[in-house]
Parts: structure tokens; C-alpha cells; sequence
């Protein structure tokens, strides 16, 4: 008995410590992070879109490029999906004339944005860099790379999902609750952003943290930041003719940009914490090794 209360004791003093080393991480650096997180979405989402499209079009799934871009503007607020959507898809249609500079621009913002991301973990992490640049810009290559893929494969888990409603309404059509089990199918988006987040965490964290602490409460913290701002936003601003007032024609860009800064705080919420939990060990003691500067 004494030894369990011991070790309820030692699990709340470290959640204490991990809460701490969460507030001091955030308040340090994430007004910044998430002020540069802001602006690189508004910058990079369009450049990458253009190479989704672009992907899609090689494959010979053009309208699968479109599905993906529909699935992503399901997980924002309907006051910014209604301002990012029509440039995004006009930019995808109009991407084959100036095919070749528009990868190469997709490709260098959208590389940037990973960038921005693994400083936030290195920060997070006190890890220094061991790569040389040109090794860190192939490897958010290959992440933009995977995430492109990924959301193709989300559309074409999508259309699975609608084959299986059609099947299972025609054949069980006393299923009362089939409509409840398609809809939460209809969640994919928000699926595809958790594994997403869940795999940048894990490939982005510093070598020598990676096999150390879970990966997953920083991709849930930043998936629920994310949807919390979805479904609490657009009631906040529920009287948009306030911000016409202070920022004119600007208003639904400002808007757009306070989404994407509340998302990029949730994304700096996520790495400290993942940081936390590898630097405080579980039985208490102090890590020798989490004080130094680790490479990798």
C-alpha cells in the first residue's frame, strides 16, 4: 500500500513537472513559432496544393487531387475554407502551363514549412542540428512527398467508404445505425490529419529522442487544438462586420491567419509535451542525459 501511494505520488510530481516544462516551452518560444506557423501556411498552402494536383495528374487521377483538396477544407472553419478554397482550386487547374516552376515554388515553400516545424521540435527537444542543410531539405522532400501520398490515399479510402454505404444500405437495410457508422467513416479528414501529424512528430523529433516517449499525445494535442479552433472559431466570429471595421477588405485573410496561428500554437503545445514526456523519465529520476546538448 505504502509503495503504491509512493509511486501515485512520484506519477502526480512528474505530471507537475511535465505541466511546467509544457507552459515554460510554450511561453518561451510559442508566440513566435506560432506567429511564423501562421504565415507559412498562408504561403505554402497553395504551392503545395499545385503539386498534389500535379501528383494526381501523373497518376491519372486528376479529380482525385480535387477529393483531397474538398477533404482538407472539411477540417477548417467554413469562414476560412470559403476564403482559401476557390484560389487553392484555380491554382490546381491553372498549374499545367507553368508546371515545372510551380513544383519547383511548391516544393521550396512547402519545404520551408517542415523546416519551420523541426526547429520547433529541435527547440523543444535542446537539440542542436548534426545534418547539413542540403540533408534537412531532401528529408522535408520526402515528408511533402509522403503527405501528398497520403492524402491521395485518404480520397481513396473515402471512396471506399461510400461503396461500403451503398452496400451495407442495400443489403442491411434494417441497420438502424449504419448512417451513424458512415458518418464517423466521413471523419477520414480528421483521421488523415492525426496519422499525418503523428508521422511528421515521429520523423521530424531529433534522432536521439526518437525511440524515446510517445509521439502520439503531441499529434493528438495539435489534431484537438485544431478541431477545437474549427468547431469554436467560427462562433467567435460570428459577427464578421466587427473585423470589416478594423481591417477592411483584409478581414477574411485576418481571420485566416488568426486559424492558422491557433493551429500553430497547438502545434508548438504538442512538441514541448512530446519533449516532456521524453526528458522526465517515469520512475522520477533525473535523466543525465536530457541536460546536455544532444545531436542528431
Amino acid at each position: 500500500m505504502t509503495r503504491l501511494f509512493a509511486r501515485l505520488l512520484e506519477e502526480e510530481r512528474r505530471a507537475v513537472r511535465v505541466a511546467l516544462r509544457v507552459a515554460t516551452g510554450v511561453w518561451d518560444d510559442g508566440f513566435i513559432h506560432a506567429g511564423n506557423l501562421a504565415y507559412l501556411s498562408m504561403l505554402a498552402l497553395f504551392p503545395f496544393f499545385i503539386v498534389l494536383g500535379t501528383f494526381a495528374g501523373m497518376l491519372g487521377r486528376s479529380d482525385a487531387g480535387l477529393e483531397a483538396v474538398e477533404g482538407f477544407l472539411n477540417t477548417l472553419p467554413p469562414s476560412v475554407s470559403g476564403i482559401v478554397g476557390p484560389p487553392i482550386e484555380a491554382a490546381m487547374e491553372g498549374s499545367t502551363g507553368i508546371l515545372t516552376f510551380s513544383i519547383l515554388v511548391g516544393l521550396w515553400t512547402a519545404g520551408s514549412y517542415i523546416e519551420t516545424i523541426r526547429d520547433i521540435l529541435r527547440r523543444a527537444y535542446h537539440a542542436e542540428y548534426a545534418a547539413p542543410i542540403w540533408q534537412r531539405r531532401l528529408g522535408s522532400l520526402a515528408v511533402i512527398l509522403g503527405s501528398v501520398l497520403l492524402m491521395l490515399a485518404a480520397f481513396a479510402a473515402q471512396v471506399i467508404v461510400v461503396a461500403a454505404e451503398e452496400v451495407v444500405t442495400r443489403f442491411l437495410p434494417w441497420f438502424d445505425t449504419v448512417e451513424q457508422i458512415i458518418d464517423i467513416g466521413r471523419l477520414g479528414p480528421l483521421v488523415v490529419l492525426f496519422v499525418a501529424l503523428y508521422l511528421l512528430f515521429h520523423s521530424l523529433t531529433p534522432a536521439h529522442f526518437r525511440k524515446r516517449g510517445p509521439k502520439w499525445p503531441g499529434a493528438a494535442v495539435t489534431a484537438g487544438v485544431w478541431v477545437g479552433a474549427t468547431l469554436i472559431l467560427p462562433r467567435l466570429l460570428a459577427d464578421v462586420s466587427t473585423y470589416d471595421r478594423f481591417y477592411g477588405p483584409l478581414a477574411g485573410v485576418m481571420i485566416t491567419l488568426l486559424f492558422f496561428f491557433i493551429a500553430g500554437m497547438g502545434f508548438v503545445i504538442g512538441a514541448e509535451l512530446n519533449a516532456a514526456l521524453a526528458m522526465e523519465p517515469e520512475n522520477g529520476q533525473k535523466d543525465a542525459e536530457s541536460g546536455g546538448q544532444p545531436k542528431g
